[in-house]
């Protein structure tokens, strides 16, 4: 009977090591998480083992070295999930773990559960790594398009405080509260662009169709035609006549646009003006320190140390304004200061998050102090989306109303001229 030298880590978080005599690596797997414990390395006895499953699992996908390498990359890369789709996968494998199932049953069974997002060959090929020795956190490593830099390091702390099933549902909570934060923004703005489009429509179809023709009543005629009506019949002009220059022109500052926002003064120029910019500033803000706040004080409630946890929160801001701000926070917090000094100093930070921050420090509870830091500004945020979803449904309202008055005043000034000529 071939042996096996395990290492594994009991709920605890106590190491333990041991050997077994069973048949293969698979069953030493079992037989490891059938005693309670979280394996964290086996190896066999006999070399070569780790080889051959390699070598046969690379026998099994071979056939994909067959088709062309454009259908390779196609099929090797996954779509980058939604935080929604993230989160039902975490807290479904979390209740699996929860129920008492060994990690490698708990990764097959999730095969076969509706995982909208992730596909069914993610957690196979996790069941696989696992059953020949690797760490879960190891495993999703493989997988960056699925698994961020958060997930794995709050996966990787997880298996070594032996709470995994806890930090899968903080992590859940954490990416649920994202999907939200995220919904709320994409349902404040769904009106206002649903608006905006169909004005602009309705505005071009008049410009390019029905004016031309209402105009063609007034040829032949020896009447003026007022200053707001040739204004008008100049822009009808320019769109009928001209619409190929205005989509090139169009597309030329869309082009330019994004050239600039690709370089580095580009991208911090406009996101500067994201932070700044009227009625919108706010609330942009308000979301850029609550996701900060999140997803440092999850990162550090769960183990992770201070200089991982910034660096990891760091690639998770899309902001690169906040994003250099953390970076020289990292710096002088390797000096050996505090996180609360630096803040401040960045002169980005809000000073009630400083304070909050420093209060967490002095009771030796920063996670809790981020924690209320993120639930102030998530309450703020959403008061302030609900302003500002308030503020421009009667803005859109005024512009329509404004350019719509300005075709009606138009086309009837243009008329009463007609009359006015006919009366004489």
């Amino acid at each position: 009977m071939p042996q096996f030298s395990y290492k594994a880590r009991r709920r605890t978080g106590e190491v333990v090591e041991g050997i077994l005599d069973v048949a293969d690596r698979s069953a030493a797997l079992m037989q490891i998480e059938r005693l309670g414990l979280f394996p964290v390395a086996v190896e066999s006895a006999k070399a070569g083992v780790m080889a051959i499953s390699g070598s046969s699992r690379r026998q099994r996908t071979n056939w994909k070295a067959l088709l062309p390498p454009t259908f390779q990359t196609a099929l090797s890369q996954k779509r980058k999930p939604k935080l929604q789709e993230l989160a039902t996968f975490t807290q479904q494998l979390a209740n699996l773990l929860q129920s008492g199932m060994p990690l490698t049953v708990a990764l097959n069974s999730m095969t076969h559960l509706e995982s909208r997002g992730i596909p069914a060959d993610v957690s196979r090929e996790l069941r696989q790594d696992v059953m020949e020795g690797r760490s879960l956190s190891d495993s999703m490593s493989k997988q960056p398009r699925i698994f961020s830099d958060l997930y794995i390091n709050m996966v990787k702390a997880g298996e070594s405080s032996g709470a995994l099933v806890e930090v899968l549902r903080r992590m859940a909570d954490h990416f649920e509260r994202f999907a939200q934060v995220q919904a709320k923004f994409t349902s404040a703005l769904i009106y206002p662009a649903f608006v905006a489009v169909v004005g602009i429509g309705i505005m071009f179809f008049f410009m390019t169709y029905m004016l031309p023709k209402f105009l063609s009543i007034f040829e032949g005629m020896s009447v003026e035609l007022p200053l707001m009506t040739q204004i008008l019949v100049g822009i009808s002009d320019l769109f009928s006549g001209y619409w190929w220059l205005i989509v090139a022109v169009l597309l030329a500052l869309v082009i330019m646009f994004k050239r600039f926002q690709a370089t580095p003064e580009g991208r911090r120029r406009i996101d500067q003006w994201k932070m700044g910019a009227p009625l919108f500033g706010k609330v942009i803000k308000l979301n850029l320190f609550g996701q900060f706040a999140r997803t440092l004080s999850t990162l550090l409630e769960n183990g992770v140390p201070v200089l991982t946890a910034l660096k990891i929160t760091e690639q998770v801001i899309p902001n690169i304004v906040v994003r250099e701000a953390i970076a020289k926070t990292r710096e002088e917090v390797t000096d050996g200061k505090t996180i609360a000094q630096p803040l401040a100093r960045s002169k980005v930070f809000p000073q009630l998050m400083v304070d909050l921050v420093k209060i967490g420090e002095d009771t030796g509870d920063v996670p809790g102090a981020l924690k209320n830091v993120a639930d102030t500004y998530e309450s703020e945020l959403a008061i302030a989306l609900r302003v500002l979803t308030n503020m421009i449904e009667p803005v859109m309202i005024i512009v329509m109303a404004l350019g719509v008055g300005f075709l009606l005043l138009a086309v009837l000034s243009a008329m009463f001229a007609i009359t006015a000529n006919i009366a004489r």
